[in-house]
């Protein structure tokens, strides 16, 4: 899915090659300098070079510089708009070369040509069409609908003494039972480098978020309490106590707005794509892959 939003590049195998050049610099071994403080506006009609007598604008090569990013990534700030009006040029010129051969005649480049307009019409449309149409609004209620769509979750706080044999967790577990205090015990048998100075402390986590065995016997726990026996996991053999339990809260709305922000997106967009299926009359000869076409796009 993600592909589909993305514009078509003009980036060309011959292109690549012309900018190998630059990527084998001594200046791509350097660290990428800090981001230079932001330009002030120019006239996007301003003429950068011409060539052949054609001009080449500001306008041009700033949709040079974004089409042709990827393969700037690593050049430093200051190097980047030379490299975009260098590639620029360098298409311009083998275009138009291509031209004079007849190669845009060829019947292969037009129907390239074509599926790049279409793509490119696609990418607008996405943009201009659903992207820009979703409002702040929404995005809220997204984030509402998922919240009120998620169970409550409990978390745990828990510590734990890791040891290596059954035996060794059920003579703590035996000390304990005489009122030996658990965080000191932790801090002299556990084999856990983190819980050595803590007194096996592990922190609030959610279900999941521990190997099963674990997961299993510490959300089992009643707060204050301690497994009885001992709990096997890959790691080896564990009493944990329980040492507070709450609800789990949900994300902050800033800190998930982007993700809600990509669900409307999507949403809107394949709704979009349905009504416009619907519409469109569309024959797929080939019964096997109409339906191979049909399965994917019910499960969209």
């Amino acid at each position: 899915m993600p592909l589909l939003f993305r514009r078509a590049s003009l980036a060309s195998l011959g292109l690549a090659f012309g900018l190998s050049a630059l990527c084998l610099s001594p200046v791509m071994a350097q660290e990428a300098a800090p981001a230079a403080p932001a330009a002030a506006p120019v006239d996007p009609n301003a003429v950068v070079a011409t060539i052949n007598g054609q001009p080449l604008t500001e306008a041009d090569l700033v949709l040079a510089e974004g089409e042709l990013s990827q393969q700037f990534a690593q050049l430093p700030p200051e190097q980047r708009r030379a490299a975009a009006l260098s590639a620029a040029i360098e298409i311009r010129v083998m275009a138009a070369k291509a031209v004079t051969d007849g190669l845009d005649k060829d019947p292969d480049f037009q129907r390239r040509m074509a599926f790049l307009q279409q793509r490119a019409l696609h990418g607008e449309m996405v943009e201009k069409g659903v992207v820009n149409k979703v409002t702040d609004a929404e995005i809220r209620a997204r984030y509402d609908q998922e919240i009120a769509n998620t169970p409550p979750v409990n978390e745990v706080h828990a510590r734990h003494i890791l040891v290596k044999t059954k035996e060794e967790a059920e003579a703590i577990i035996k000390q304990l039972d005489g009122g030996a205090d658990f965080q000191k015990l932790a801090n002299e048998h556990t084999s856990d480098p983190s819980g050595k100075s803590n007194g096996g402390d592990l922190g609030w986590f959610g279900p999941g978020q521990m190997v099963p065995e674990f997961d299993k016997a510490a959300f089992a726990l009643d707060v204050g309490k301690y497994t009885k026996e001992p709990v096997q996991s890959q790691f080896g053999w564990h009493v944990i106590k329980l040492e507070d339990k709450r609800a789990k809260q949900p994300p902050a709305f800033d800190d998930v707005k982007d993700q809600a922000k990509q669900a409307v997106i999507r949403d809107k967009y394949f709704a979009l794509v349905k009504s416009l299926r619907a519409g469109a009359k569309v024959e797929i000869p080939d019964a096997k892959l109409k339906q191979a076409v049909d399965t994917m796009e019910a499960g969209k």
